[in-house]
């Protein structure tokens, strides 16, 4: 009943003949196995100050780029319900850009904790143990198909493949052709990832699903 969390902020720096290259990427993402509303805006609002401390413009924009990024397009569905993330950031400065990615990463435990603290002693059964196998299913489909990272480093030779493939859950499922039931729980997370939400703003959701 708690949900999974995704962060990673990183550093690059690069020689070539016009000399260093470096930027900064990264990012932080939720990905809940049943929705509550609550949670999200809480998930969202801690990012967007961290992003606002810096830039208003970094938070719609890196939102978005999440959105896009963390889909999975033969399914039609997110991975989970958004976040932040960015890649090649290199302005306005070096130390800028350090200080941003450094709130950032200092912003992943109080989005994240109080919903640990909040769910950790949810109830759950069979059913919802299930369930929560066929979404890391889907955990797996992104990080092995789409995701930038897990690519750049499986064809990197000499890579520790173990490393790389340690994103991947211990215990995923697939189940053929396999839908919610309607009006339930889960379908009601599966509204939510097929079209992405402004958590900031979600005026009459149901909050307590």
């Amino acid at each position: 009943m708690v949900p999974t969390i995704h962060f990673n902020y990183r550093y690059f720096e690069v020689q070539d003949s016009e000399g260093v290259q470096w930027w900064f990427g990264g990012g932080t993402d939720l990905t809940p196995y049943y929705l509550n509303a609550d949670d999200a805006m809480h998930f969202h609002l801690v990012l967007k100050a961290a992003c606002d401390a810096h830039d208003k413009t970094y938070y719609p924009r890196f939102k978005k780029w999440c959105d896009e990024y963390f889909f999975i397009p033969h399914r039609g569905e997110a991975r989970g319900v958004g976040g932040i993330f960015f890649d090649d950031l290199d302005s306005p400065s070096q130390w800028s850009a350090f200080n941003f990615v450094t709130s950032c990463a200092e912003a992943v435990i109080p989005s994240y904790m109080p919903l640990v603290k909040k769910h950790k002693d949810d109830a759950y059964g069979y059913h919802e143990r299930q369930w929560q196998l066929l979404r890391r299913g889907r955990y797996v489909e992104f990080n092995l198909i789409y995701d930038r990272g897990t690519k750049f480093g499986l064809h990197t030779p000499g890579a520790r493949y173990e490393s790389i493939l340690m994103s991947l859950p211990l215990n995923a499922k697939w189940e053929y052709m396999h839908d919610p039931k309607m009006n339930s729980a889960e379908e009601a997370l599966m509204k939510v990832l097929k079209e992405p939400k402004d958590w900031l703003n979600i005026g009459n959701v149901d909050r307590t699903v």
